[in-house]
């Protein structure tokens, strides 16, 4: 489909393609168009949306600005679930008067549009994960709590998911017990496994609106399981994430790593100072950072205390510890 706007002349001295992903253009156009007339009444550009792309042709300080407006539009659509013509004006003036909703900077570091907001990278090492993402296979990200590990591989997964560069989502937990027993609790397997497996549902749900991801569970497009459930499947065009991956054993690590098939991607997460296993047993996040560290397509990130995004507590939380198990 293409449509083609031409903004009343202008001589045309740029054009700059701006890639639009994960957005409902009739949405973002408006009916008939309407969302873009204030555009074309305002700036003397030319505007031609084609596929998943923006081009727009002008004088470069317009051209610059148009495209400034296009994101905000982008963000504002996602973000709020709506946009209409006030929204459009509002946009406009507020560009023009030098002022953003969005810096450039933000936009091209968007993973995914949420129910309530954008995710994004927000450390230095969060940007490295996000880098390493996109580039391997396997991306391993190890480090203490409230760095943003697994919320941002379920970003990665469901954004993958919406660009159809995957068809499923599954994500894995080892059901290790940790300081409870699964026996004594009360309910069915289903009961007994939920508590372990809620961590995922949380994320899921703040990324996908309900009734969409009930739709995605009904229909296996997302599954949640038991990392003992992975063994004997092979999982092709999906997005494969393991979290707690510190208390999965050698043997459930090589079993998870060698379900991948065509076309899959996988995040394993973990943090190796909470280990829950029985003494005697070997950590498979532990031993794995040593088998694979060399392989092409796997790589390793590391998160530290400084990394924390979560209540500013944590990090003193954490800080506490490690004075504590060193004696301070």
């Amino acid at each position: 489909m293409k449509r083609g706007f031409i903004i009343y002349g202008g001589n045309t001295e740029i054009e700059k393609v701006l890639k639009i992903e994960n957005v409902d253009m009739l949405s973002l156009l408006g009916l008939k168009d309407q969302n873009i007339k204030p555009i074309e009444e305002r700036f003397s550009v030319a505007v031609t949306f084609r596929g998943e792309s923006a081009y727009i042709k002008g004088n470069s300080e317009e051209v610059k600005a148009v495209e400034k407006i296009i994101k905000e539009m982008i963000y504002v659509l996602n973000t709020s679930g709506k946009l209409g013509v006030n929204d459009v004006n509002t946009i406009i003036e507020l560009t023009k008067q030098g002022e953003e909703i969005i810096t450039d900077k933000d936009f091209n570091n968007i993973i995914l549009y949420s129910k309530r907001d954008v995710i994004k990278a927000k450390t230095p090492t969060q940007h490295k994960y996000t880098e390493s993402v996109w580039k391997n296979d396997i991306c391993f990200a190890i480090g203490p709590a409230g760095t943003g590990k697994t919320y941002l591989a379920v970003a990665f997964a469901i954004a993958a998911l919406k660009k159809g560069i995957v068809q499923k989502i599954i994500l894995a937990r080892p059901a290790v017990e940790a300081g409870e027993s699964l026996g004594f609790l009360p309910g069915d397997f289903r009961d007994k496994i939920d508590p372990y497996l809620r961590p995922l549902y949380d994320a899921l749900q703040d990324m996908l609106p309900s009734d969409q991801l009930k739709n995605y569970i009904e229909k296996d497009v997302i599954e949640i399981v038991p990392l003992a459930f992975m063994r004997g499947r092979t999982l092709n065009n999906a997005y494969v994430i393991l979290d707690e991956a510190q208390n999965a054993t050698s043997m459930q690590m090589k079993m998870f790593l060698t379900r991948l098939g065509p076309n899959s991607k996988s995040i394993i997460t973990g943090d190796v100072t909470q280990i829950d296993l029985p003494s005697r047993a070997t950590s498979g996040l532990v031993e794995i950072q040593s088998i694979l560290k060399n392989v092409d397509g796997v790589d390793f990130i590391y998160f530290n205390k400084g990394d924390v995004v979560r209540h500013k507590l944590v990090k003193d939380i954490i800080d506490a510890y490690e004075k504590y198990n060193n004696g301070d």
